[in-house]
């Protein structure tokens, strides 16, 4: 019997790939072992996980099985390898020390807090009981904390912490739920938060969060330690407070998001649907733009003229004490004066945020790397990228191809990198707009940071046309003897889409955006493309216009109204949004549209939606990128009946032009005649939802292309969205959304590192 027994007995090694570090799947590969009855070992190594099972085949045909059908909700396996070998005669199933080698693995993402370490959290019996690093295998920090592979305790910012017994007995402990949970911490042996005032002296208190509470309701705005970074936050109920804090951080009227306690609180403010509510209560916790009830309690200079709260749960232990003890809304936006990087160690945060926070709420254990929060709107009932950060990066996008190492070093506003290895694109984290050497020394930093992490020596880096971008000049100044590769910044928009979709077949691409350097020498944004992943033809634009002052207009767009005005009609229409302008200033904007001097022309359709909200007296002059537009929208009626304006549309040499003359002959009309703002408004988007459907319905039946990749920031506009999804659809078009990366810059750099593969596989493209 004993020889028949082992006659049957097989043996099988098995690799697997994927997101299977830090997330319990080692543990549950232990318990399905035990439950099959089933001898060997798993152990983590540079490149996932390996795992060798011996037993009888049925049981390992189910273990097979349960492995990808049943792993634990936070892994993401790519791929499962697996080969015959001969028996050992393992005597046990055992969870072997993790072994480093020359492979990479992908790597889990920050998780929210989760039902069950909530429940310790609040729970007096519990020996975590209101514990602020409360965390187990299913959540908790990671990509945050992590300096290194293979994902282990030394190669955290953990590693300082040395665990209680009762903590190494949970770590130790393969069914435990808390099995190398390489956070793992208690009070005993954990870290620890502090209050401290604006001078550095620590506030002499026994709970420092109720003390941090306290201080909130007096209207202190203080700076918090969370994952990725520190928070300033305040009072959302306290309109002083919120004013104190955009003063202090120079953000004048840029909506802050807002941290809520609970599902029913969030409700009581905005309305949410069941999409929008299973996104905010995922284990990424984003920020989700929600539309806000005409009666709520929040500050309303939280998000003055805008119709949508940026709001999110908490996220930590920290935050979930904080807000259950605090019991109304904070105002929690990122820890920075405007435009640079969120402030992420303790001295930093003191002397950056020094004059902007009056306390700090600080704790010791070290943030490897900075972490914004992600930002999402919901579309058409799904998850549409804002901002992609924190709990989403540096999960990787799968390519539809295998691709080489590349680094796309990205745009210059909403900044990511993309590196990419065999048929992963490793999109990073939102660095943000490279204005400054601290964001860059950031992306330089954080740049280092994913090539060592994944293993990756690029052999390509590519980068955007623009030579005055900073993203540019890295490129340039720091490839050495790497190959250089520049792409065209409206089709790496539309290949950002494809990929998105994992599509690698031509498409029509509408690529609506502000500005992006255009091989003709004038500034495009207003662009209907056909374009696959190794080149494009431009096929249709909308009319190149005046752009007086250039960087100037854009932060006054009355400038781009007067240009617009005197290019299309030669002079100017008595308007008051016009006749506010002073006289001196006026007659220089004239004569630089004249003359051409410093007047790039622009077929952007981000600066015509400023034009008119110029032109309309919305917002004659902006605090933040894209908030003349944004007015607009918030300006106009969503249920008005749809009733597009004229336009012109002329083709030559097979382009397709716009002719927007007859557009703003229209809302001059109504303007004349009072119609109400709203009103116009809507119908202007329905203008460009209709000029969407008619060019790029005229450019498939020209190809028989019937793919429509939508891209660019102007496709955050939800109005727009929502009257052009119909009308696409209606003329027999596939309309192609963002939904892993956003429409805006950050998704340039994905677009970039397909387009540098697809074009170096052949021969037209020239080494930098």
């Amino acid at each position: 019997m004993d020889n028949l027994a082992q006659e049957t007995r097989e043996l099988r090694h098995i690799s697997v790939q994927g997101v299977v570090q830090g997330v319990g799947f080692r543990p549950f590969v232990y318990r399905l072992a035990i439950e099959e009855s089933l001898k060997g070992w798993v152990l983590n190594t540079s490149g996932g996980v390996e795992i060798e099972v011996e037993g009888t085949r049925p049981s390992i045909d189910r273990f097979l099985k349960a492995l990808t059908s049943d792993a634990p909700p936070l892994a993401y396996i790519a791929g499962v390898r697996m080969m015959s070998g001969p028996i050992n005669g393992y005597a046990s199933f055992e969870i072997r020390e993790s072994k480093q080698d020359t492979g990479y693995q992908l790597i889990s993402p920050d998780i929210a807090t989760c039902a069950d370490c909530r429940r310790e959290l609040f729970d007096p019996g519990d020996r975590r009981f209101r514990y602020p690093f409360t965390n187990c295998t299913n959540c908790g920090p990671r990509f945050t904390i992590i300096s290194d592979i293979p994902y282990d305790r030394p190669n955290t910012t953990m590693a300082l912490f040395q665990m209680c017994e009762a903590c190494l007995r949970e770590y130790e402990n393969p069914l435990n739920r808390r099995f190398h949970a390489q956070p793992n911490a208690c009070p005993e042996c954990g870290p620890r938060v502090w209050l401290e005032n604006e001078t550095g002296e620590i506030v002499a208190a026994s709970n420092a969060i109720a003390e941090a509470v306290r201080l909130l309701k007096t209207g202190s705005i203080l700076a918090i330690k969370g994952l990725g970074g520190f928070h300033l936050a305040c009072d959302a109920l306290n309109n002083q407070a919120v004013e104190l804090l955009r003063a202090r951080k120079g953000r004048l009227h840029k909506p802050l998001a807002v941290m809520m306690e609970s599902m029913d609180g969030i409700k009581a403010e905005c309305m949410v649907d069941d999409a929008e509510e299973a996104l905010l209560s995922s284990p990424q916790a984003p920020i989700v733009l929600l539309r806000r009830k005409e009666m709520n309690h929040l500050a309303p200079s939280i998000a003055p003229c805008n119709n949508y709260l940026g709001v999110m749960l908490p996220c930590t232990p920290l935050h979930h004490v904080l807000l259950a003890d605090f019991g109304r809304p904070v105002v929690m936006t990122s820890g920075n004066i405007s435009e640079e990087p969120i402030a992420r160690n303790n001295d930093e945060a003191e002397q950056r945020l020094a004059g902007l926070a009056d306390y700090f709420l600080l704790h010791d254990r070290d943030i490897y790397s900075r972490y914004d929060d992600s930002v999402y709107a919901v579309v058409k009932n799904k998850a549409y990228p804002i901002r992609r950060a924190r709990s989403y990066a540096p999960h990787p996008v799968r390519l539809p191809f295998m691709a080489q190492p590349i680094l796309a070093v990205g745009a210059q506003e909403k900044n990511t990198f993309c590196l990419t290895r065999d048929e992963y694109a490793f999109v990073s984290q939102h660095i943000g707009d490279l204005d400054s050497i601290d964001t860059l020394d950031h992306f330089k930093s954080t740049v280092e940071l994913y090539k060592r992490l994944f293993r990756i020596e690029p052999t390509l880096i590519t980068h955007d046309l623009h030579p005055d971008y900073l993203s540019t000049r890295y490129a340039l100044e720091s490839h050495g003897a790497l190959p250089l590769m520049g792409v065209q910044h409206h089709h790496a928009h539309i290949a950002s889409c494809m990929v998105d979709n994992g599509t690698t077949e031509r498409a029509i691409g509408v690529a609506f955006d502000g500005s992006g350097f255009g091989p003709d020498g004038t500034v495009w944004g207003g662009e209907f493309l056909l374009a696959d992943l190794r080149g494009f033809e431009r096929v249709g634009r909308i009319e190149p216009l005046p752009l007086p002052g250039g960087e100037l207009a854009i932060k006054r767009p009355y400038r781009i109204a007067v240009g617009y005005l005197f290019a299309l009609f030669g002079s100017l229409p008595r308007l008051p949004s016009i006749e506010s302008i002073p006289g001196e200033e006026l007659s220089i904007i004239l004569q630089q549209v004249h003359a051409g001097v410093n007047t790039p022309m622009t077929s952007s359709c981000g600066r015509l939606f400023d034009a008119v909200s110029a032109l309309l007296g919305i917002r004659s002059s902006i605090t933040f990128e894209g908030q003349a537009a944004i007015e607009l929208e918030m300006r106009s009626q969503e249920d008005a009946p749809f009733q597009p304006y004229p336009y012109g549309l002329d083709q030559a040499n097979g382009l397709w032009e716009v002719r927007v003359k007859p557009l703003i002959e229209a809302i001059l009309e109504d303007v004349s005649q009072r119609v109400p703002t709203g009103v116009i408004g809507s119908r202007f988007h329905d203008t460009i939802a209709l000029i969407t459907q008619d060019v790029t319905s005229r450019i498939a039946r020209e190809t028989g292309i019937n793919r429509v990749a939508l891209s660019g920031g102007v496709f955050q506009n939800r109005l727009l969205l929502n009257r052009t999804l119909p009308l696409l659809r209606q003329a027999g078009l596939e309309p192609l959304l963002h939904r892993q990366v956003p429409c805006n810059d950050g998704g340039i750099s994905l677009g970039q590192v397909a387009i540098a593969h697809n074009r170096s596989q052949g021969k037209d493209w020239s080494e930098g």
